[in-house]
């Protein structure tokens, strides 16, 4: 029973009125905790999209031995020689359509070798491709791994199908030999840009709709507060007739 007749009239129960109060203020105080996350979430997406940015167009430095998840997109520098018979083909879907990126190790000057994203080539051009011989030097932004594989594949290396850039397993399985760094470098944009592979692809992007999701959930919140509202101040002859 929701309402009960007395002196005449017909009076909300007290077990109705608690717990529409409880059902009303669990609603109303989860959606605004999900609507405080957001808004902390937005501060901390500003936060990292600054970051990111000045690292993407700061002077690059060495490149390290090792790193940490904070070393993501700095610009590094890197000299050495290249060692092609180890390189693999991951796949790869650019502005430039379906393809592969070039992954080829590079024994550094540092004493460690370092795995480099060479850059895009097309499925039909998988093969032709510039091999740098002699020392050479790159400049790109610095990747973390990118272990398991990709979206609903696996990489199975024994039949030299890549479908992310997993530095130790690609180390590996070409039988590269250590140290090898726990990241690659994404190379920049070669100073003849249709010679392949052509790199400089990388795409640096976060979503960021916290405030639209922010909005939402203490627009719902004010719509439970009101719907709220409105049935504790209606009559209950009304919802009677």
């Amino acid at each position: 029973m929701t309402s009960a007749k007395i002196g005449g009239r017909r009076r909300r129960s007290p077990r109705f009125t608690i717990g529409l109060t409880l059902i009303a203020l669990i609603l109303f105080s989860g959606l605004c905790a999900l609507g405080s996350w957001q808004v902390y979430r937005l501060a901390w997406k500003r936060d990292l999209i600054a970051r990111v940015d000045a690292r993407i167009h700061a002077a690059p430095v060495p490149a390290p031995r090792s790193i940490t998840s904070d070393d993501e997109y700095r610009r590094v520098t890197a000299s050495g020689h290249f060692l092609h018979d180890k390189a693999v083909l991951t796949q790869a879907v650019t502005v430039r359509g379906p393809g592969f990126w070039v992954m080829t190790p590079l024994v550094t000057d540092a004493g460690f070798t370092l795995m480099v994203n060479r850059g895009f080539v097309p499925q039909d051009n998988r093969t032709r491709y510039s091999r740098p011989q002699g020392t050479v030097q790159i400049v790109g932004l610095l990747r973390l791994t990118e272990p398991k594989g990709g979206f609903l594949r696996s990489n199975d290396p024994a039949a030299g199908r890549w479908y992310s850039r997993d530095v130790a397993a690609i180390a590996a399985a070409q039988h590269v030999a250590p140290p090898v760094a726990d990241y690659f470098v994404d190379a920049g944009a070669n100073c003849a840009p249709d010679t392949a592979p052509v790199g400089g692809l990388t795409v640096v992007r976060f979503p960021n709709n916290h405030l639209q999701y922010a909005i939402t959930w203490f627009i719902l919140a004010a719509m439970v507060a009101g719907a709220y509202i409105f049935l504790m101040r209606r009559d209950p002859e009304d919802s009677a007739e």
